[in-house]
């Protein structure tokens, strides 16, 4: 958490720092805005495979962001922002599998099969993110965005354990190990050395202020590159990060 607080308090000396340098005039095409918000999603592949058979819990994690964006006025309907800001993209759920590829240690044992069961997987991924938009301008109060985001991860983490279940080792019909629904007899993996420390993906969303100066914004973050490195095969579909952010603003300028 200390770690995280410096995050924050660097963004907002930055965001103070330029509010003290903008003394623009009041129809300044330059336009600098801070912001907090609260994302809900997860990394998944594109399209549910058919091993997992269903998804048994989605528990809320605390997905928080701030930061900044500066914006530049073409005109009076489009322009171009482009941001920093401090992002927590977690997920906590648990899904039951039938014949999924796994590797898992259990024990001393590193075993690779098909496992039928019930997985519980938590991923951790601090970042910081770099958006460049384009901006339409809808009305005096609502600006429509997209473009690609670069992100860069600070922290990450993807692990789990696989409980209440078996694994077929290395084929269908590979000899059957079991796994316990209490801790101890459960399997464990660990794949955070294997992912990315840099995602790329593409956002759109809203900005709506609702009164001079304060608004919400809505956002869709859909991430083209998935978590782990092209050469990982552990897990068989690329995993996506894709979220969604509810948030608040203040227009400093």
């Amino acid at each position: 958490m200390k770690h995280i607080a410096s995050y924050i308090l660097a963004l907002a000396a930055v965001a103070f720092g330029g509010a003290q340098a903008s003394a623009q005039t009041a129809d300044s095409p330059f336009h600098m805005k801070a912001r907090m918000g609260y994302a809900v999603g997860g990394t998944a592949p594109l399209g549910v495979p058919a091993q997992i058979r269903g998804i048994d819990t989605f528990r809320l994690t605390p997905n928080f962001m701030f930061g900044f964006d500066c914006s530049y006025d073409f005109n009076h309907r489009l322009g171009l922002q482009a941001g920093l800001r401090f992002e927590m993209k977690d997920m906590d759920t648990e899904v039951t599998t039938k014949g999924y590829h796994m590797e898992v240690k259990m024990d001393d044992d590193v075993l690779d099969g098909l496992y039928t069961g019930h997985v519980r997987q938590q991923v951790r991924q601090r970042m910081l993110t770099i958006p460049v938009l384009l901006t339409i301008r809808l009305g005096s109060r609502v600006n429509l965005k997209a473009g690609p985001y670069l992100s860069i991860l600070l922290h990450k983490k993807f692990e789990g354990y696989a409980f209440d279940g078996y694994l077929r080792k290395d084929n269908p019909t590979g000899s059957k190990v079991v796994m316990g629904s209490r801790e101890g007899e459960w399997a464990t993996y660990d794949f955070s050395d294997d992912m990315r420390t840099c995602q790329f993906g593409l956002s759109a969303g809203v900005d709506w202020e609702f009164i001079p100066h304060f608004g919400a914004s809505a956002d869709l973050a859909w991430g083209l590159t998935g978590i782990h490195h092209s050469d990982f095969k552990t897990v068989e579909q690329t995993l996506y990060p894709i979220y969604g952010t509810i948030g608040l603003f203040y227009r400093i300028k």
